[in-house]
């Protein structure tokens, strides 16, 4: 009963009800040994614990994400340009063309997803001739949603698309009054067309993908998460693509707890993918920090609605029932847990039909299998999965997207995109995520937002009271809530003796911070079992130091991850992350990012003037 680490003076939500505002905490191992006073817990040092004054911070559990592409976005990361968060057009470009300046041939710039043009102030995308102007000869790929991508000359070229590229099955090339490819591709009414093109591009060699996956996971420590479930996605073949994140694991070099879940590749074939699957690994196969969790969340192409609410709502073909049905026949029985990608009511209610008729003959009761998404799922619907034993996974695609299902739907449609506080009081397991990277940021201080001010990134208000969360609700659904859908219940999610001791340091206070600045909140220490992953401010030194990003190029390493918003400090200056003033208003937080990670201080003046900015001095 002796404790490594003890934290005190510290607000620290539980959300254990028993022990709801303990004074402070105390760790054994990687599990919580104590909650309660502080000088309870101070009883429970030897002359090797370690005590961390928390400065009257808010303590929270590690946040889970239900939903996240962690093991193809670490492959990626280090690749991309990231626009999340970008306030203005403007400065997005400017990024873009930063970064082309140090991309060298062949390699592209690529801004995959994470953003919607309604967050820029300009509220619109680049057009094609201005990504053009800033990228002459190199090539740019950027993936808005899963609607369109925009490819600048140079990538149409490397992709090879030309005059005579026959449009694929459920998509579009755009052409001009020629025939030849404008550089703007659609998803009509699927995203194939979208990860076909992405899947041209160069790849970073191994030894680059584990220094990405690295910069990945420690960038989500950075915002409070401990734990995510990935989802599988397109183009992550098993096992192939899981050796990487299979070789962190064995190095002990993960930062996060990852569940996953299988996604078939191959259309048609999808029951033989399963077949194969269950006869080389079990759910629950792993440990705490990398297990396995199911299928899905695609079962069959043929089910898959994507959500493109710019164009018309997709029926499903009259095969999906049959394609279906034996899917799910094998996953019940061999107790496989199951996720089923499913946007729109029309479709979940095909699949349920499904779902019940395979519960005739093998009870469903205890698989914990749920939907994703479920924008316009209705009341029925709700009742019959609470029926079935199932639950649902919500994200804040609708931040994204809101704007684009008004203007089709209309404003009444989409006060319930999704129903959550109506899946609620049906009993249904609920549990929040992101969908991250392509369709929405995978910063879930963004859905954390979404749930308790119904406000799209934009600022459209979607949602009337009945339909919000308060604070700790929406808070529950990030933490306790998501372990019903990695089947870790009571594991994990609260700050609670014998869990996991995960845990996040806030650098505001959830509970009291005006609702706009929600978005704004990240972590100054993050806990994984007990140890530091993540230290910012006077907590940085706890944590143990990153390698660069690789490659050199990188723009992890120019540019940072996910973008915070800039503050003004009383001489109307924007204010940098690291909290220096800063005179340029284009360049602001991701300078100091990239110099905390990359440059001494004695060489400000040069890294600022590589970028051509003159406004170095602080």
């Amino acid at each position: 009963m002796v404790a490594d680490l003890i934290l005190v003076n510290g607000r620290f939500t539980t959300l254990d009800r028993s022990v709801p505002n303990p004074e402070a905490v105390a760790i054994a191992g990687d599990r919580f040994l104590a909650v309660g006073t502080e000088t309870d817990m101070r009883a429970l040092a030897g002359p090797e614990t370690q005590v961390i004054d928390l400065g009257g911070r808010r303590a929270i559990p590690g946040l889970i994400d239900s939903h996240l592409h962690v093991i193809r976005g670490g492959l990626n990361y280090n690749m991309e340009l990231k626009w999340d968060g970008v306030r203005s057009l403007a400065e997005a470009m400017a990024m873009l063309k930063r970064q082309v300046a140090v991309t060298p041939p062949p390699q592209w710039v690529r801004v995959v997803g994470g953003f919607t043009e309604y967050q820029f102030t300009e509220k619109r995308l680049p057009t094609l001739e201005e990504i053009n102007a800033a990228a002459p000869d190199t090539p740019v790929f950027i993936l808005h949603l899963y609607d369109r991508a925009l490819l600048n000359a140079a990538a149409l070229r490397a992709v090879g698309y030309g005059k005579d590229t026959p449009d694929p099955p459920g998509g579009e090339i755009v052409r001009d009054g020629n025939g030849n490819p404008t550089g703007l591709l659609i998803a009509k009414p699927n995203a194939t067309i979208l990860y076909a093109t992405l899947a041209k591009g160069p790849k970073l060699p191994p030894e680059y993908q584990l220094n990405s996956t690295r910069h990945f996971m420690r960038e989500l420590n950075r915002l409070g998460v401990t734990s995510v479930i990935d989802a599988g996605g397109g183009y992550q073949n098993y096992p192939e693509d899981y050796e990487i994140i299979e070789k962190l694991h064995q190095e002990g070099a993960l930062t996060l707890r990852i569940a996953y879940n299988l996604f078939t590749q191959k259309p048609k074939q999808e029951l033989g993918d399963f077949r194969n699957w269950i006869g080389k690994v079990k759910p629950g196969q792993g440990d705490d920090l990398y297990r396995h969790n199911g299928a899905g969340e695609m079962l069959v192409y043929s089910a898959a609605d994507f959500e493109d609410f710019r164009i018309e709502r997709p029926d499903m073909p009259p095969s999906m029932e049959g394609d279906l049905e034996p899917v799910v026949r094998l996953l019940a029985e061999n107790r496989w847990p199951w996720r089923l990608h499913a946007t729109y009511d029309e479709t979940i209610g095909r699949a349920l039909d499904v779902f019940e008729k395979v519960n005739k003959d093998i009870p469903l009761t205890g698989l914990n299998w749920f939907f994703d998404h479920c924008e316009t799922i209705s009341e029925r619907n709700i009742d019959r999965i609470a029926a079935l034993g199932g639950g649902i996974a919500v994200q804040h695609r609708m931040a994204y997207q809101g704007e684009y299902f008004v203007e089709r739907y209309g404003a009444k449609a989409a006060e319930r995109t999704p129903p959550v506080a109506r899946m609620l009081v049906a009993g249904v397991p609920v549990g929040a995520g992101t969908d991250a990277t392509r369709v929405a940021s995978y910063n879930p201080w963004m859905s954390l937002s979404w749930l308790v001010t119904g406000r799209t990134v934009g600022g459209l208000r979607l949602y009337p009271q009945r339909n919000l969360l308060d604070r700790e609700a929406a808070l529950r659904l990030w933490t306790e809530a998501n372990t019903w859908f990695s089947t870790e219940a009571n594991k994990k999610g609260q700050i609670k003796r014998c869990q996991l001791a995960d845990l996040v340091v806030l650098d505001r206070d959830y509970f009291s911070v005006p609702e706009d600045q929600i978005q704004d909140i990240e972590s100054v220490l993050t806990l994984l079992g007990g140890k530091p992953v993540h230290g910012a401010g006077d907590y940085a030194f706890l944590a143990p130091p990153l390698p660069p990003a690789m490659p050199d190029w990188s723009p992890a390493r120019l540019h940072g991850g996910y973008h915070k918003r800039a503050e003004a400090d009383g001489n109307g200056l924007a204010k940098t992350a690291c909290g220096c003033a800063h005179v340029c208003g284009v360049h602001g937080h991701d300078h100091a990012r990239a110099l905390a990670a990359t440059v001494p201080v004695a060489d400000e003046g040069s890294f600022w003037g590589s970028l051509g900015c003159s406004c170095w001095a602080f």
